[in-house]
C-alpha cells in the first residue's frame, strides 16, 4: 500500500523550509549549518534500512538545506556509501544545550524539535511510496532517545508528535540487511567478495606517506613534526616486536598540545588521526573536537550521558578537546569533574581504539594535568606550539593567496611582509597567529572586491591581482593617536 506521505524533491524542501524556518523563529537561526548536518546524518540512517536506495533519495538529499545555506551535492555512490557507514543515532550536542536552555527558562523548543523531526523523517522515509518497519523503528528511535533528553533535563512536558509506526506500508527488508557480506564455509563466491570487501576498507585508510607528506608542508613547527616523526617510528617499532611475540613495555599515545590560538593545534591533530589509523592503531581516524560545551550539561547526572554520547562518536579515532582545562576551573562540584572522569574511564576502557588529545594555553593547561592524579599518568607526551614569527606568517598569507587564485603585486607583497612582520613583534596576549592571518585574507579579498566591482571590464589579471591597497583599511587615520594616547591626553 503506497503511503500518503510521499511528496516531490521540490515540495519536500518547500516543506523543509517551512518547518525549519519555523523552529528557528523559536530557535535561533544560527543553529542552521548544525541542524541541516544532523538532519542529513538521520536521513542516512534512516535510508540504510529502507528497501531500496536510488536516484530519487539523492534528489532528495541534495533537498536539505536550510534558508540561505548551501545545497549539497549528494551523488548515488557516495549517498549509497555514507548510507551504509550511518549505523549510530547520536543526540547533537545543540539538542542539549537547546533542552538546558528550555529547563531553565520553561519553555519547550526541544519538545518542538523533535516533532519537527519526526515529520521531516517520515517524509523522507516516504521518498520511495514505502514506509518500512525498519525505517519506522529507527525514527521512533530517534524521538525517544531526544525525547529522554528533554524529561532527564526537566523540560516541561507538551503534545505528543506522531507515532511513526502508524504509518508503516510494508515489512521489507532494509537495505543493510540485504546487503549484508555472506560467509560461506564451502569456499563459495561469497566469501571471496567479503575479503575484497575488507581489503577495500583497508584500501580506502589514509595513506602514511602522504599524511606524513601534509604534515611536513605545513608552516614552521619543526619540533612538532620532529616530536610526531619519533612518535610514529615508536609505535610502528613496537607493533613488529609485537608481531615477533617480543615485549612491550606499556605506552600512552594519548597527547598534550600546549600553545597558543591559530598555532595549527586542530590541523595536527587531524594529521595524527589519520596517521594512528594508517599504522593499525585506530580502525577509523576520525576526529572529533569538542570544548567544554560540547561535554558539560548543566544538571547532576547529565554531563556523563552528553560526554558518553560523544565518545561514542569519537570510537575509533581522535577525541580533541579544546581549551581542555575549562573543565577542572570551576571548583569540587562543578560538572566539568563529571566529565573528566568520564573520559578517563573510556580512556582505560578503550585503550585499543580511542586516543584522546587535550589542547590549550601552555599555563592553564599544566594546571589542568596536575589537577588530577588519572589524567597526569594518562597524559605523558606535550606537543609545544610556538607561536609563528613574521615570516611564517607571511608563508601563510603566500599560500592562501595561492590556493584561492590570488597573485600579490610586487609592492604589495612588500606591504604584507612588513605587516606581518609588526603584527608579530608587537603581538599582545590575544594575539591569533593563523586565524590573524585568515582574518587578514578575508578583509583583503573584501577591499579587492570592492576596488575591482568599480571598474568598467575587468580582466582576469585585474580579478586575481592584489594591490597594497587592498591590505590597508581605508578607514585608519595613520595621524590619528591611538586609543592609549587620546585617553591620556583627555
Amino acid at each position: 500500500m503506497p503511503t500518503t506521505w510521499n511528496r516531490s524533491p521540490e515540495e519536500f524542501h518547500k516543506i523543509y523550509i517551512a518547518n525549519t524556518d519555523a523552529f528557528y523563529r523559536i530557535g535561533s537561526a544560527a543553529l542552521a549549518p548544525e541542524l541541516d548536518s544532523f538532519m542529513t546524518k538521520c536521513a542516512l540512517g534512516l535510508w540504510s534500512r529502507a528497501g531500496n536506495i536510488n536516484e530519487r533519495h539523492v534528489e532528495m538529499a541534495n533537498q536539505i538545506y536550510s534558508r540561505s545555506q548551501s545545497q549539497p551535492k549528494w551523488l548515488l555512490w557516495n549517498l549509497t556509501s555514507a548510507a551504509c557507514e550511518e549505523d549510530v543515532f547520536l543526540p547533537p550536542v545543540f539538542f542539549w544545550n537547546l533542552a538546558e536552555s528550555d529547563a531553565r527558562r520553561g519553555s519547550e523548543t526541544s519538545r518542538t524539535f523533535i516533532r519537527m523531526l519526526t515529520n521531516i523523517l517520515l517524509y523522507l522515509a516516504a521518498v520511495d511510496d514505502d514506509v518500512t518497519y525498519s525505517e519506522a523503528e529507527y525514527i521512533t528511535e530517534c524521538t525517544d532517545r531526544l525525547t529522554a533528553i528533554c524529561d532527564t533535563t526537566g523540560v516541561r512536558k507538551t503534545r505528543d508528535g506522531l507515532n511513526p509506526l502508524d504509518f508503516v506500508t510494508s515489512g521489507e527488508p532494509s537495505f543493510q540487511d540485504k546487503h549484508k557480506p555472506q560467509v560461506q564455509t564451502s569456499g563459495g563466491g561469497e566469501k571471496k567478495k567479503e575479503e575484497e570487501s575488507a581489503a577495500a576498507a583497508e584500501a580506502e585508510k589514509p595513506s602514511f606517506d602522504e599524511l606524513m607528506d601534509q604534515l611536513e608542508d605545513l608552516v614552521g613547527l619543526e619540533e612538532v613534526k620532529k616530536d610526531i616523526k619519533n612518535l610514529m617510528n615508536l609505535v610502528k617499532v613496537r607493533k613488529l616486536r609485537e608481531a615477533h611475540d617480543l615485549p612491550v613495555p606499556p605506552m600512552s599515545l594519548h597527547l598534550v598540545f600546549m600553545g597558543n590560538p591559530g598555532t595549527g593545534k586542530t590541523t595536527v591533530a587531524r594529521l595524527m588521526s589519520g596517521l594512528y589509523a594508517a599504522i593499525g592503531v585506530l580502525s577509523k581516524g576520525q576526529l572529533v573536537e569538542v570544548d567544554r560545551s560540547g561535554l558539560v550539561a548543566g544538571y547532576v547526572g547529565q554531563t556523563a550521558l552528553k560526554t558518553q554520547e560523544v565518545i561514542k562518536s569519537a570510537m575509533g579515532g581522535v577525541l580533541f578537546i579544546d581549551e581542555a582545562y575549562s573543565l577542572s576551573s570551576g571548583g569540587e562540584n562543578d560538572f566539568g569533574r563529571e566529565a573528566i572522569e568520564t573520559i578517563l574511564k573510556a580512556m582505560e576502557d578503550h585503550r585499543d581504539d580511542l586516543i584522546v588529545i587535550v589542547a590549550g594555553y601552555t599555563g592553564p593547561m599544566e594546571q589542568f594535568l596536575s589537577s588530577n592524579p588519572g589524567l597526569e599518568s594518562r597524559f605523558n607526551k606535550y606537543f609545544f606550539f610556538p607561536d609563528y614569527n613574521g615570516e611564517q606568517l607571511m608563508a601563510i598569507f603566500r599560500s592562501q593567496c595561492k590556493k584561492n587564485g590570488y597573485v600579490l603585486t610586487e609592492e604589495a607583497e612588500k606591504a604584507a611582509v612588513a605587516f606581518f612582520t609588526q603584527l608579530y613583534e608587537e603581538r599582545s596576549d590575544n594575539f591569533g597567529n593563523g586565524r590573524d592571518v585568515r582574518n587578514c585574507f578575508e578583509d583583503m579579498i573584501v577591499r579587492q572586491s570592492n576596488r575591482v566591482a568599480a571598474m568598467e571590464d575587468p580582466s582576469k589579471e585585474d580579478l586575481m591581482a592584489v594591490l597594497p591597497e587592498d591590505l590597508e583599511d581605508p578607514g585608519e587615520d595613520e595621524d590619528a593617536p591611538a586609543p592609549e594616547e587620546a585617553v591620556e591626553k583627555e
